[in-house]
């Protein structure tokens, strides 16, 4: 899991085009840091990122041992440990996506699924949101940027109904696995 911190100077960081700091963070060591217990899948967590020295460092709590942040924590969240009996979908690899995005680029149509595939390309971290803007119409769009490819989008926020959603992730689904 990758994180992003603000003009820090910490060790192991690397700065993009605009100065913004990436760190990489451990992932989830699935041991409560307190006792020790493995966590098992489906139960619920904590972890921090807590400054030690010019490092990063992730804590991971069972929920009953989570008191409080630990001193020098710089973020929290609570989350819960994957079921590995859960089927994970696996996508088509970045650069297909990315072809396909900009395929999608030309076809008013698809703006809904152009918009789903840039809220997937977010999540992971292939796009990154710079900001949100209007268009002159005061129309909603998303700035994207794309590190790989040093680019920036403006895809329009187009947010499809539940149903819609569903069926353009299916389609999707079938398009880029």
């Amino acid at each position: 899991m990758c994180s992003r911190f603000l003009g820090s100077s910490l060790a192991g960081e690397e700065s993009d085009r605009r100065g913004n700091m990436d760190y990489e963070i451990q992932r989830c060591t699935r041991h409560c840091s307190t006792s020790g217990r493995e966590l098992l899948p489906g139960e619920p967590f904590y972890s921090a990122l807590v400054a030690e020295g010019a490092e990063l460092r992730r804590l991971d709590y069972a929920a009953d041992a989570w008191q409080a942040p630990p001193e020098n924590t710089i973020g929290w969240w609570k989350s819960e440990i994957p079921d590995p009996k859960n089927r994970r979908m696996h996508w088509a690899p970045n650069d297909v996506m990315l072809q396909f995005f900009d395929e999608l680029g030309g076809q008013p149509d698809k703006r809904a699924m152009k918009y789903v595939l840039s809220l997937l390309l977010v999540r992971r971290r292939v796009m990154r949101l710079e900001e949100n803007e209007t268009d002159e119409q005061g129309n909603p769009l998303m700035v994207l940027y794309c590190p790989r490819r040093d680019v920036t989008y403006k895809v329009p926020a187009v947010v499809p109904d539940q149903p819609t959603a569903e069926k353009i992730q299916d389609e999707l689904a079938q398009l880029l696995k």
